[in-house]
């Protein structure tokens, strides 16, 4: 009965075989069929004519054509190999599907290049996707138009000056091209000028912009390649030196300071003190790119150049914040030798700080001196103090503190240690004849202020993540504060909520200069110089 069936199997037309139209579900259940099958096609000798004559046609690169008629019937027929494919056609090749056929997917992935040569090769060749440059060592190159209109900027500024700009004449350059602060235009002339000739041409000008890639790079790394030097990478006070001379040489609203050359030099440092207090996060002194970035320097710049009354950039460049901040140092360096010793630091505020934090500062545990005299502060580590005093608010200031009442450097702050330093502030209390309010209290307002993620100490990102923060330092040690926090004066409240963009510096810096300036225009008045009051005095709020 096998032979039979082998018989019948053999018979059967190959043109009959259409395994598609076959139920799946048949294929599924009896798998020896559709094998069966395919085996017995594989044996026929037109099959085995047909597959050698395709390899050799794939070996010369001739097009694939394959014998027999579609229209034939009768396999037995015929000396061709009857296939269910058109007569003189090639297999079609399955289009490129948009859906990502999973099948289609794994097939293509791993098909190589046809080592036969063969034109099918042209269709299995994966794409490559060509990825743009992303990084540009030296700076982006400018598009081509942009360059253009660039080049045409500058050609039409130095056309009446073939012979190239002084830096006198440079600050169109620096303002209307670079759209740098007009106060940058000798940094910027400098930094072309290398051979120190005095004078800038339009090749060297376009050579130091345009092809060394300045113009496409953001402000703030445009402001950090001209101010830094080329063996640095980063920004050191001196750096900030010239910028803030021309500022000084040029600005409207510090023209009064033309006569005065020493206040001009303390109002440089001042501000420079100033942008590394806020700005160099790192506290090493040396600026990176990344926090000038991360800062308000730029825009404070901008708007330096934008404004005429100086005292309206309350970042950085205020004079009346100057104002304040030296005539405080003034008022405690009785001896007037630029030096602060413990005695004269603790009549700060009206002798509102403690003994005890007094000690900690002079420690230079929050801070290392700069004045190189021992047990004496200088004008750069006062402007730090107060800064941090006045405006608890900010982050230097919380880390400043922080490091403080941080007694063994352990990064926390337990109630032992903030114990320590409130027994000083109830002692005071005590003597001042004040309701002392026992630690235990305080501890428990402190804790509901804060909210730390343990109740057992602070952290400080406990503390900079709340804007009540200050009160804690307030309370540990500054009596005149803590005791305003505990009265809180409704119409400080009120304004407070009214200008929610001042800082407590900047409230606190207003406040002094009016008092500084109406001290000032009684003495004046005493000696006979004048009128009591002088409303051009008052700050610009």
């Amino acid at each position: 009965m096998d032979a039979e069936v082998e018989r019948d199997v053999t018979a059967i037309d190959p043109d009959l075989l259409q395994l598609s139209e076959v139920s799946p579900l048949a294929l599924k259940q009896n798998p020896e069929i559709a094998q069966g099958l395919y085996s017995q096609w594989l044996t026929l000798p037109e099959t085995s004519r047909l597959v050698k004559s395709l390899i050799e046609d794939a070996k010369t690169g001739a097009p694939l054509n394959v014998p027999g008629s579609s229209n034939s019937t009768n396999a037995a027929a015929g000396t061709s190999l009857p296939s269910m494919f058109p007569a003189g056609s090639a297999p079609p090749l399955s289009p490129r599907s948009t859906s990502g056929s999973p099948r289609a997917v794994r097939r293509g992935a791993g098909t190589g290049v046809s080592s036969f040569g063969s034109p099918l090769k042209l269709v299995s060749e994966p794409v490559r996707e060509v990825i743009p440059q992303f990084y540009f060592q030296n700076g982006r190159p400018p598009p081509k138009e942009l360059k253009e209109q660039c080049l045409s900027r500058i050609d039409h500024l130095f056309f009446a000056h073939m012979d190239g700009l002084q830096i006198h004449e440079f600050k169109s350059i620096t303002r209307d091209i670079c759209k740098l602060p007009s106060f940058f235009s000798s940094a910027l002339f400098r930094k072309i000028d290398v051979d120190r000739t005095g004078v800038v041409t339009r090749d060297a000008f376009v050579d130091y912009w345009v092809n060394g890639n300045m113009m496409t790079r953001d402000i703030a790394t445009q402001i950090f390649i001209i101010l830094k030097q080329p063996d640095r990478k980063y920004l050191t006070q001196e750096d900030f030196k010239p910028v803030l001379r021309e500022l000084l040489a040029t600005h409207p609203g510090l023209e009064f300071l033309q006569g005065t050359p020493e206040f001009q030099e303390r109002y440089a440092e001042t501000v420079i003190y100033r942008i590394f207090y806020y700005v160099n996060r790192s506290g090493n002194g040396q600026l990176t790119l990344r926090e000038l970035k991360r800062g308000n320097l730029i825009a404070a710049m901008q708007h330096a150049d934008e404004e005429e009354d100086i005292n309206k950039v309350l970042r950085y460049f205020s004079y009346e914040h100057f104002y304040v901040i030296y005539c405080k140092f003034w008022e405690l360096d009785t001896d007037h030798d630029f030096l602060i010793d413990k005695e004269n630091l603790i009549r700060y505020g009206n002798h509102a700080l403690t003994y005890r934090i007094v000690d900690r500062i002079f420690s230079q545990i929050p801070r290392k001196f700069t004045s190189m005299v021992e047990g004496k502060m200088g004008y750069e580590d006062f402007v730090y103090f107060m800064l941090s005093e006045e405006d608890k608010s900010s982050e230097p200031s919380l880390e400043y503190w922080f490091k403080c009442i941080d007694l063994d450097g352990n990064g926390i702050l337990t109630p032992n240690e903030m114990q320590f330093f409130y027994e000083e502030q109830l002692h005071r209390m005590e003597c001042m004849a004040q309701e002392p309010v026992l630690f235990e209290d305080i501890l428990c307002q402190m804790i509901d202020m804060i909210a730390p993620e343990n109740e057992s100490y602070f952290t400080l990102r406990d503390l900079k993540g709340n804007k009540l923060s200050g009160n804690v330092f307030n309370i540990l040690f500054n009596l005149n504060k803590f005791m305003a926090f505990e009265t809180r004066d409704p119409f400080l409240i009120r304004q407070e909520r009214e200008e929610p963009t001042l800082t407590e510096w900047d409230r606190f810096a207003h406040r002094e200069y009016i008092r500084l300036s109406m001290e000032e225009d009684a003495e004046d008045a005493s000696n006979g110089s004048g009128d009591v009051w002088d409303e051009s005095l008052e700050a610009p709020f």
